[in-house]
């Protein structure tokens, strides 16, 4: 009964931050009607207060909005650079699985190779090869991210061609490509949705580390990882708000999104639940 409360907990704790977040990212810049580049050296660094719930920045900007603004960019770099991580991983993972020989060895061996440089190291060298942009991270993002659905999408496919329906496909003279289109690859899609689910929060940090880098988005658009970055002289005066309202920002909606990925995970796979609480 405790294990189910925290298990109900969790999920409603989950769904309603990214409910929050959503909301924020959608509804604040449409209705609040202000700039959040204007800058007001008069209000420069000023705490916490009414007017201004997360403080101001070192130009005087408010710093809820530009937060606000921060996060819609890196649900956006997010969101996206999973979608087209997740396609090309379930891409390239169906077709080695289902293919088999020459081709599952060709494939594996191409994700060898991009799993033996680190992530970031690849990411910074691709967002060096164009100007600072929102699309160059996407690009960075998804090129450093579709490994490992490459890796999940073949080994469940590799398990679904040992099932009779398989074999009665293949009996019934159905080539490798329609077993693939029409049997493998829609049994793997709730599999390819879920690591898509889990890359969004990495695909975030992934962006704010290359932003607090100064390699990802142009120093003056608001990012988390831009916010940070453009935070630690403030930082070091003593003003804390700066970084922690966009560190905050990054942490609880990964964190919660990473919470409705477990809850669906259970629920494709309710063996293993109850097997990890016994």
């Amino acid at each position: 009964m405790a294990d189910t409360r925290t298990h109900r907990l969790r999920l409603w704790t989950s769904a309603v931050t990214v409910g929050v977040v959503l909301l924020a990212v959608l509804l604040v810049p449409p209705l609040v009607q202000l700039d959040e580049q204007a800058v007001d050296l008069s209000r420069k660094l000023l705490p916490p207060s009414w007017d201004h719930p997360f403080g101001t920045d070192d130009l005087g900007r408010d710093l809820l909005l530009r937060c606000v603004y921060g996060l819609r960019i890196s649900l956006l770099v997010g969101l996206v650079a999973a979608l087209v991580a997740t396609v090309v991983g379930t891409a390239v993972g169906a077709a080695a699985g289902a293919l088999g020989g020459w081709t599952d060895r060709c494939l594996m061996r191409l994700v060898d190779a991009f799993s033996s440089v680190p992530h970031l190291l690849l990411g910074i060298f691709v967002v060096a090869l164009f100007r600072p942009g929102v699309w160059p991270v996407i690009a960075s993002v998804a090129v450093t991210h579709w490994l490992s659905t490459a890796r999940i999408v073949r080994s469940e496919v590799l398990s679904l061609r040992t099932r009779p329906f398989v074999d009665a496909a293949v009996s019934g003279g159905a080539s490798r490509w329609r077993v693939a289109v029409r049997h493998l690859l829609p049994a793997v899609l709730p599999q390819a949705g879920l690591a898509a689910v889990l890359m969004v929060p990495h695909a975030m940090w992934h962006e704010s580390a290359l932003s607090f880098l100064g390699l990802g988005l142009p120093s003056h658009q608001a990012s988390l990882g831009n916010l940070v970055q453009n935070a630690r002289s403030s930082l070091l005066a003593g003003d804390w708000w700066p970084t922690l309202f966009p560190g905050l920002l990054l942490i609880l909606p990964t964190l919660a999104i990473a919470g409705l990925a477990g809850v669906w995970r259970d629920r494709l796979n309710p063996r293993r639940r109850s097997e990890l609480m016994l």
